[in-house]
């Protein structure tokens, strides 16, 4: 197959969706298909492009057997609404002509991901000028997000544009069951609606490491409880109620939350964390991918934290990490959500409360980590057993490239 998959974000950010695309894209390249990309410079989670692709408009570069065409956008310093749109429109704008010029390749499929939207006209102009398959994938439903944030009303008329554009193309495939029956809802029950969820490398991240080299660098001793939040720290969290949870924790001497990794809300959470003399609280980069399980195994207790509205719209990536590591994960989730309805189908695989209670986080957070036997530390495995079901990188893309073949099949017998 040659594919042509066009998105905000790739390789080398090694967080969120450019770590999903990415990883796709060099599995089905090594399966021998053609690939070309669209996307652009890296910025993501710290909102700002590295030095070295700071130069140029466009950039082209071959990233292991894969086709990336680079282009610049605006990055704003601090995200706001009106700046994140800002954000996403350059991008669109400013990728368009490198997408077209993929034209020479010809490819049997093009794969848009949203977010964002803003990309998606051009996707299917692409595509229709192309004579290819047009599938898009949602990561992330960016007005029903919005709208759940409170960062402003989409109206019918952005829905309408919204379903209008969704029924145009030829498949939608998302990551979770509720954001297929969203899209089914957004679709009027038309169209072919796949899924296709995030993955782990379950045979890279597992249970074994001990985090002992964490515990080392960092200077934690064995007896002391870690609570972990790893990836990004952006405002769609609510982290703030995790600092409230460590005030009401300070009196234990042996329990210390670790924030690791960057993201818009980083300086406003350690400022938060100085005005209230939080001393079991540290702040930690982003860490190298090939530390990842060590990192996992560090930690006692995991935080999957998001704010009210949000987890049905979002599932989050770092869920899928922790369940492969045999993690325990304390999640909050409303129950009629995608992570609320995986808690109550596999009893033990996480604790679930409501979002934006930090008397229900301090109290959940206090249970879990008086139950860690610090002498012999155990390993979730019915989070370990749902990941090796569900979440295994080969079979999630083995599946996926299936789908492709036949959308690709599809197109031709009807040709």
């Amino acid at each position: 197959m040659r594919i042509l998959v066009y998105g905000l974000n790739y390789l080398p950010e090694l967080t969120g969706i450019g770590k999903y695309t990415g990883e796709m894209c060099e599995w089905l390249a090594g399966r021998g298909h053609e690939l070309d990309v669209v996307c652009a410079v890296p910025y993501y989670p710290e909102w700002q492009v590295p030095q070295a692709f700071r130069t140029g408009l466009y950039r082209s570069e071959r990233r292991n057997g894969v086709g990336v065409h680079r282009s610049r956008l605006f990055v704003p310093a601090k995200p706001t609404t009106a700046t994140r749109l800002i954000h996403l429109a350059s991008f669109a704008g400013a990728s368009l002509p490198q997408l077209l010029c993929r034209r020479s390749g010809r490819p049997d499929v093009l794969i848009a991901v949203e977010p964002t939207m803003f990309c998606v006209p051009g996707a299917l102009l692409a595509a229709r000028l192309f004579g290819a398959k047009c599938l898009l994938h949602v990561q992330d439903f960016e007005l029903d997000a919005m709208a759940g944030l409170g960062m402003g009303k989409s109206g019918r008329a952005a829905a309408a544009v919204e379903r209008w554009l969704m029924r145009r193309f030829d498949a939608i495939s998302t990551i979770s069951y509720s954001m297929v029956e969203r899209a089914r809802e957004k679709m009027c029950g038309g169209g072919r609606v796949l899924f296709f969820p995030n993955w782990v490398d379950i045979d890279f991240v597992k249970p074994g490491p001990s985090g002992d080299s964490y515990r080392a660098l960092w200077g934690i001793s064995p007896e002391t409880r870690v609570v972990l939040y790893s990836g990004n720290m952006g405002h769609k969290q609510g982290l703030e109620i995790v600092l409230d949870a460590a005030a009401a924790l300070r009196g234990e001497s042996d329990v210390v939350f670790l924030f690791v990794g960057a993201g818009s809300a980083v300086e406003m959470l350690r400022k938060k964390a100085e005005a209230m003399n939080l001393g079991n609280v540290r702040f930690y980069p982003l860490q190298p991918y090939e530390n990842l399980p060590e990192l996992m195994a560090l930690a006692d207790v995991h935080l999957v934290v998001q704010r009210r509205g949000a987890a049905d719209a979002v599932l989050p990536s770092k869920l899928t990490t922790i369940l492969a590591a045999g993690g325990d994960a304390l999640i909050t989730a409303e129950p009629h959500t995608e992570l609320g309805k995986l808690c109550e189908r596999h009893p033990g695989i996480g604790v679930c409360i409501e979002p934006e209670d930090s008397e229900a986080l301090t109290r959940a957070l206090r249970e879990m980590v008086a139950a860690v036997d610090v002498g012999a530390r155990r390993r979730n495995p019915v989070a370990r057993m749902y990941a090796e079901q569900n979440l295994s990188k080969e079979r999630v893309l083995e599946r996926f490239e299936a789908d492709l073949q036949q959308l690709i099949a599809n197109g031709e017998q009807h040709g």
